[in-house]
């Protein structure tokens, strides 16, 4: 039995707690405690403006570089320093350039002379005929494609036609202005290059003056282009047609050993330029270089560049048989710059345009090997050209090419990966 003080007091705790049980089922569950408020908020939950999207960014423009050489001319003597056994090794001789050659995003070489026929010898001047190794070693140097319409270009007849084109095509070289069927002579040259998501596509032309009396074969008249005005404007406008952004001519023109260009030389291409479809002329067959100008026309009315003669890539001519700039040449460097779409500004990708060109004196060590050196890159002379000789030949070429376009002294880098070369008439 509880203490009766103990016990008083535990009734007094259920009394008391009873009482509470019943006040809290008279008044219910208690009320949740007030929700603070900032002064000025609104009751309902706050509305949130989303971001709009940044505008997108302009595309990038497409900008590449075409490198393009004087004759490929290989006399006897040429050939002699090339041999080695069992063939020619065409790299002793060309190695020099190869910077200058593999830098750019499209190289384009001019082979003044045929491949000569199976079961028959090489030969030089006057009558040519090269050896099938020169298309490869040509290939090995990083020339992309080579213009092939020139005075020599029937030396061998129609099997020296179809021998060129057939070397050529085994080495993976294009080529523009001897054909082996109408379809291929009707077809320009077209090169792809992919560039930051975008396809440019060079066209190239070829034609020349003439073949120095040397008949084309009556039932093949598209084996080599000659030069029509008329004609290479059609070609250029049906290269349009045919997806090129870009369209370049080469011409086997003018005088023999002239710095000058003739008269006939810059009517037709101020007939190219006044026609708007032709971006680069570019010019061959005078050995010597001739001026580099920029002509009022051109697409867009943006102007055409021509290099009227690129002068000898690589020969067996200088001061001791022809004229004294017969040793050197030209590299052109042309820049071609496509504009990228605007979608901000609902602008559609723009054309791709020859924006500038620039010029490199090159020459031939004949002496040294008929090796080929750009002049700036030999200012101490070589095996075979002494510095004085070197500045000589510098300063001639730098008189012939003039100041319309500058120097260009450094190598171009290519901006992307090797063009494709479209087969024609296939």
């Amino acid at each position: 039995m509880l203490p009766v003080a103990v016990a008083s007091t535990l009734a007094a705790l259920v009394l008391v707690g009873a009482a509470g049980a019943a006040g809290a089922l008279a008044l219910g569950p208690a009320p949740a405690p007030p929700v603070p408020t900032v002064a000025g908020a609104h009751a309902s939950r706050p509305t949130v403006t989303p971001t709009p999207p940044p505008d997108p960014d302009p595309d990038p423009d497409v900008e590449l570089t075409v490198v393009a050489a004087g004759d490929v001319l290989p006399h006897m003597p040429v050939l002699r320093s090339a041999r080695v056994d069992g063939g020619y090794d065409f790299d002793r001789l060309l190695g020099p350039l190869d910077p200058w050659v593999q830098g750019a995003d499209l190289a384009l070489c001019h082979l003044e002379v045929p491949v000569a026929p199976d079961r028959s010898a090489p030969s030089g001047y006057p009558v040519f005929g090269a050896p099938a190794e020169l298309a490869a070693g040509l290939a090995d140097q990083g020339w992309d494609g080579c213009s092939t319409a020139s005075n020599h270009a029937v030396d061998r007849g129609w099997a020296g036609v179809v021998a060129t084109l057939d070397a050529l095509d085994a080495a993976g070289l294009g080529h523009a202005g001897t054909a082996r069927s109408a379809a291929e002579g009707a077809d320009p040259q077209l090169y792809r290059l992919e560039r930051g998501g975008r396809t440019v596509t060079v066209a190239h032309l070829s034609a020349t003056y003439g073949t120095n009396g040397m008949p084309v074969d009556a039932d093949k008249p598209w084996s080599v282009q000659l030069l029509d005005v008329d004609d290479v404007l059609a070609r250029a406008g049906a290269a349009r047609h045919a997806g090129a952004d870009v369209v370049l001519v080469s011409l086997h023109w003018g005088t023999e050993y002239r710095t000058a260009p003739t008269d006939v030389q810059r009517a037709v291409a101020q007939r190219l330029a006044d026609a708007g479809t032709v971006d680069l002329v570019i010019g061959h067959h005078a050995h010597v270089p001739q001026p580099v100008e920029q002509l009022a026309g051109g697409p867009g009315g943006a102007g055409m560049w021509v290099a009227y003669g690129l002068g000898n890539y690589v020969s067996n001519q200088d001061e001791a048989c022809c004229s004294r700039a017969t040793a050197s040449g030209l590299l052109l460097t042309a820049q071609v710059v496509a504009t990228g779409a605007d979608p901000a500004a609902g602008t559609p990708a723009g054309p791709a345009r020859v924006v500038g060109v620039q010029w490199t004196p090159v020459t031939v060590d004949r002496r040294g090997g008929h090796t080929v050196h750009a002049l700036v890159d030999v200012p101490a002379g070589s095996a075979g050209l002494s510095a004085a000789q070197v500045a000589d030949r510098l300063a001639l070429v730098r008189d012939a090419a003039g100041t319309a376009a500058p120097e260009r002294l450094a190598p171009a880098l290519a901006t992307g990966p090797a063009p494709v070369a479209v087969p024609r008439g296939r």
